[in-house]
């Protein structure tokens, strides 16, 4: 494959480092570190372009802090001169490297999502369950994903597709940043890690625009060897969530030792205890939903969880604590994810708590 050259330019040319930050702005322009930034826009933007052009350039300290969606997670934050930067990158080399991904990948990418990733599964299986054949799922989950993600192997993937030595220099400096490790050790939670034990030569921030192109870009490794040396034609990716079926139950634990040990030998990746083989009449767990070919349903926790939520907003309503804006946008919100489901008997039980807390 041809290498793509003199990309760095584009990166650093004003109006791109403009447009970055009309987008890392959005929906964030009030708040401080934007307004100082904004402020003097035009200095700050010629500073960066300036500490690109002359590679003085350094990333921000990051600013850390947990989430919980659905499980804890260690999110990195960085100013907004960096995630000007960020978006600066994203512009340029995230069309470019979108085309060369397979189809069925569809975490966060332009046009796809977790809505067409459920649509598209839901739809093989309506073909598969016509079939004679009884049908089996493998569901492969990758062990810590964003915190094991080895870095010298991005860099040789990233310098597979780029001839632009200032580009590298870029590159090396957002991945092997200088005052933060972002890698855990092997069956360690991060909330467990302490800076100390946290590891140096692997890991992506989660919270990075440029670690989801990244993830995406590492794993379209994994995409190329099961389409060109497996041959697998029901095989999709959301991150590092896949779904592989298969009528042959045999065929996809060898299938799974196949993907396993390229994993281990070409991205140093693990999978966790996740990974399985079912059937497909038990339905598959798969973008927050829970899918079979004629219906599919909100995951057990995400539907609890909505519930707890709700009623938490309620009280707090009542208490003055927050206004009915807050409120009203997280029942939208609610109500838009279920239409995209069979969700009937829930929506009913989201409808009465809500009646019932304003009586």
């Amino acid at each position: 494959m041809k290498k793509i050259r003199n990309i760095y330019e584009k990166i650093y040319d004003f109006e791109n480092l403009y447009q970055a930050y009309l987008e890392a702005r959005k929906c964030k322009r009030y708040r401080q570190d934007v307004l100082q930034f904004s402020a003097n826009l035009e200095e700050n933007l010629i500073q960066i372009q300036n500490e690109l052009i002359y590679k003085t350039y350094k990333v921000g300290r990051y600013r850390e802090f947990f989430v919980y969606d659905p499980k804890k997670r260690l999110i990195m934050a960085l100013p907004f001169k960096d995630r000007v930067v960020q978006w600066a990158i994203y512009r340029q080399l995230n069309p470019i490297l979108d085309k060369q991904y397979i189809y069925d990948s569809y975490g966060c990418r332009i046009g796809k999502g977790t809505h067409k990733a459920a649509d598209r599964l839901q739809y093989w299986l309506r073909q598969v369950s016509r079939k004679p054949e009884k049908y089996y799922y493998l569901k492969l989950d990758i062990s810590k994903y964003f915190y094991r993600v080895d870095h010298q192997v991005l860099m040789d993937i990233i310098k597979k597709k780029f001839d632009d030595p200032n580009l590298i220099w870029l590159m090396d400096k957002i991945i092997n940043s200088e005052d933060t490790k972002f890698g855990l050790p092997l069956n360690m939670d991060p909330d467990k890690c302490t800076i100390e034990d946290r590891l140096a030569e692997v890991g992506m921030p989660i919270g990075n625009l440029t670690s989801q192109m990244f993830a995406n870009l590492y794993l379209n490794e994994l995409d190329q060897y099961v389409k060109h040396e497996l041959k697998l034609h029901y095989y999709i990716r959301y991150m590092d969530d896949i779904i592989i079926l298969h009528y042959d139950k045999k065929y996809l634990h060898a299938v799974k030792d196949d993907i396993e040990q390229f994993l281990n030998d070409n991205l140093k990746l693990q999978l966790n205890k996740k990974t399985a083989v079912r059937p497909i009449s038990c339905g598959i767990e798969f973008v927050g939903f829970r899918i079979w070919p004629t219906h599919r349903k909100l995951k057990k926790k995400t539907a609890l969880k909505m519930k707890h939520r709700l009623k938490y907003l309620q009280k707090a309503y009542k208490r003055g604590e927050i206004g009915f804006q807050e409120v009203n946008s997280s029942v939208q919100s609610y109500f838009g994810m279920l239409k995209h489901c069979n969700s009937y008997n829930l929506r009913r039980k989201l409808f009465n708590i809500l009646i019932f807390s304003r009586s």
